[in-house]
């Protein structure tokens, strides 16, 4: 009898769950809009001897944790979405080979983003990519 009762219960809050999100699952707005932009970014150095990564959306919102949200949307906006088009931070870096490697996964307006870049160092990262890999 407990057994039977126990398995009610969990078919109608099966049912009632099911019921609930059912409107949610056919509105055109319950998927994630179809042009957004979610991007993982990540900078490491030589070798993976570190890394760090971090999420940036945008339009960046002041609760996002990327430091330089709206620079980097506005960067990314202005090239396209072309990480190879970047405006950057055009400026002289020594010539001190300390390689580092940013890459950029997810999706820019909507499109798929697969991207990956070594630069001879973090001067040379931040004059090509700007605020970008600023985090």
């Amino acid at each position: 009898m407990i057994i039977s009762t126990v398995a009610r219960r969990l078919a109608a809050a099966s049912l009632t769950a099911a019921a609930l999100a059912a409107p949610l699952l056919m509105s055109p707005t319950a998927h994630a809009d179809s042009r957004e932009t979610v991007l993982f970014l990540t900078v490491s150095g030589s070798e993976n001897t570190w890394i760090r990564g971090i999420a940036l959306q945008c339009p960046a919102t002041p609760e996002g944790h990327y430091p330089r949200g709206a620079e980097a949307c506005a960067a990314l906006d202005e090239a396209g979405g072309d990480f190879d088009r970047l405006p950057g931070d055009p400026h002289l870096c020594p010539l001190i080979h300390d390689p580092v490697t940013v890459t950029a996964k997810g999706t820019y307006d909507g499109d798929p983003v697969d991207w990956q870049r070594t630069y001879p160092n973090a001067c040379v990262m931040e004059a090509a990519a700007g605020p970008v890999f600023a985090f």
